[in-house]
């Protein structure tokens, strides 16, 4: 074996060495900084006022565009604003992400992207989401494995109608409601019959899921649109 087998990549080594060095940053923050407790974060967000959820909602809509992970942002809503306010706030600006998602990709990456795209899996996607409309991408969203943002992108990539995909959106609901409950429960001051409700949300979701999955959607009749 030759010296340049055994050596990493130089880029490589110095990505690693730039994620040692942000990791013991963290580390070293984190035990030496004091870190607010979910009440002080929450008292913290009422008394800056009206800007706190309003850029919340303006975070949360623009990086979940991107795959940034939407949970982190759910269970913050939670935290900060308690479960009304931060059910309302997570619920529109996932609604307006994928809306974003959906118009970028479609408009601006769906000729460029399909054309080198294996189309036996994308037929199969397609099938599914064309066949279902509304109801395959409501039943793709509670699914936790599946990326929110991977998501909009598929279904823009397909040939499904805007309005099915937007009529699909309410799949996060049962999840939103959830983890929002989650999150506020992180304070102490969340009532068992709040929790009922998120475990109910939870059960209804995967009712749904599973409703959906046993019916599979014909692959070989559908066409991905050019």
């Amino acid at each position: 074996m030759t010296d340049l087998a055994r050596t990493p990549p130089r880029g490589l080594r110095t990505r690693l060495l730039v994620t040692v060095l942000v990791l013991g940053v963290v580390c070293v923050a984190a035990v030496a900084l004091p870190v607010p407790s979910p009440l002080q974060m929450r008292d913290w967000s009422q008394s800056v006022g009206i800007a706190a959820p309003l850029l919340f909602l303006l975070g949360h809509t623009v990086a979940t565009v991107a795959p940034v992970p939407r949970t982190v942002f759910t269970l913050a809503a939670g935290l900060l604003f308690g479960p009304v306010l931060g059910v309302a706030l997570s619920l529109v600006a996932t609604v307006l992400s994928a809306v974003l998602a959906f118009g970028l990709v479609r408009r601006l990456a769906r000729g460029l992207v399909l054309p080198h795209l294996d189309h036996k899996v994308l037929r199969a996607v397609n099938a599914r989401l064309r066949r279902r409309g509304w109801l395959a991408v409501a039943s793709l969203r509670l699914i936790p494995a599946v990326p929110f943002s991977v998501l909009n992108y598929c279904s823009a990539l397909s040939s499904i109608r805007f309005p099915h995909y937007l009529a699909g959106t309410v799949g996060v609901l049962p999840g939103t409601v959830a983890v929002v409950v989650l999150g506020d429960a992180l304070t102490g001051t969340t009532s068992p019959g709040l929790l009922a409700v998120s475990l109910t949300g939870a059960a209804i979701g995967m009712i749904g899921l599973i409703a959906e999955a046993r019916s599979p959607a014909s692959v070989t009749r559908a066409k991905v649109a050019p």
